[in-house]
């Protein structure tokens, strides 16, 4: 493997702090109260939603460069769920995606699905979660 770039990052916890190498990441995590903490502090859920938010909309941009289509004020909103299993949770997630009015329709529905096939943290879900788009 040559990876072009690596975070990283280090936690001891749910109720501890996350920190990058670089430092520019330096957060205080909590438990969420839906769980039993007090929700003072962001969870990984949080982080892993503000990860694929940014990363969608970065690869629909690019996508849509590729293709003459002005992506830019697209808007993705990641939901991340924890859902109860057999002594554990799963994760869930859906992308709700905002295009701009000249990206309706067709040309959106597919610049959508090309994405979903790009983006990495997509990939890296695929098959393991259940992930729904909803167009907005």
């Amino acid at each position: 493997m040559n990876p072009t770039y690596t975070a990283v990052a280090t936690s001891s916890g749910r109720d501890a702090r996350a920190v990058t190498a670089d430092g520019q990441l330096d957060v205080q995590l909590a438990l969420p109260k839906e769980l039993g903490g007090t929700g003072d502090g962001l969870n990984p859920e949080q982080l892993l939603a503000a990860g694929w938010a940014a990363c969608f909309s970065t690869v629909l941009d690019r996508i849509g460069q590729t293709q003459n289509l002005d992506a830019k004020d697209v808007a993705v909103t990641a939901e991340i769920s924890l859902v109860p299993a057999t002594g554990r949770f799963t994760l869930a997630a859906v992308l709700r995606i905002e295009l701009p009015d000249h990206l309706q329709g067709e040309p959106g529905r597919k610049l959508i699905e090309a994405a979903h096939t790009v983006c990495p943290y997509s990939t890296a879900t695929h098959g393991n979660i259940p992930v729904e788009l909803i167009v907005e």
